[in-house]
């Protein structure tokens, strides 16, 4: 009697030894034959603008190629991403440092953009014309930049380290002297607004910078 007992105690064990060996095989093939699946129906989602963002989740589609994108497939916001750049000019009569009322609407524009991004700064060079040397008009160019300087502070609060002045008197002239058309346009002020990076512009300023005097 003990031994048939035995015996099918031996038996039970054994079944049950099986049965735990044979679970987690069913598990794996299971887990297997899922991942399958979800590869399958992944590799059927289409990227049509090779963003890297398949079309089921991409809310711009049409995404231009070579453009980043956030985890949404839009373009990121190009002021995040592009550093600032604004140009500004502004024209003199001769012997003035007037600045006209059209060119502080200008202006205006600067300073708005440069109160949205604090960390821009403002180069401000000056310029006159050939006929418009003399000892009278020595200071002319310092004029007509802190001209621009202090409209920039007093009107809009612009802090005065984020803008420097040159004084470029006639050496980098943007038209012939011969002509009275020619003169009026080198009586100016240039001014770039720019991030304190390298940037596609810093060349062309550097190079300006070299000619002109600070002051």
């Amino acid at each position: 009697m003990d031994v048939k007992l035995l015996s099918m105690l031996l038996t039970l064990f054994s079944v049950l030894t099986l049965a735990g060996c044979q679970t987690p095989s069913k598990n794996i093939t299971l887990n297997q034959n899922t991942e399958e699946r979800t590869f399958i129906l992944l590799a059927d989602i289409p990227d049509s603008d090779s963003d890297g963002v398949l079309d089921d989740i991409d809310n711009c589609p049409k995404t231009p190629k070579n453009v980043a994108v956030d985890e949404l497939g839009c373009p990121m916001l190009m002021d995040l991403m592009s550093l600032i750049t604004m140009e500004y000019r502004a024209f003199f009569s001769k012997g003035s440092s007037e600045l006209l009322p059209k060119y502080q609407l200008e202006l205006d524009k600067i300073a708005e953009k440069m109160n949205k991004y604090d960390n821009t700064t403002m180069q401000i060079e000056a310029h006159i014309s050939e006929d418009e040397m003399g000892q009278a008009l020595s200071a002319l160019p310092e004029n007509r930049a802190m001209m621009v300087k202090n409209y920039l502070i007093l009107k809009h609060d612009i802090e005065p380290s984020r803008l420097s002045t040159f004084d470029c008197s006639i050496r980098a002239p943007i038209a012939p002297s011969d002509t009275e058309e020619g003169k009026s346009f080198n009586r100016r002020v240039y001014g770039l607004v720019k991030e304190p990076k390298v940037n596609a512009y810093n060349d062309l300023v550097d190079l300006a910078s070299k000619i002109c005097v600070e002051f």
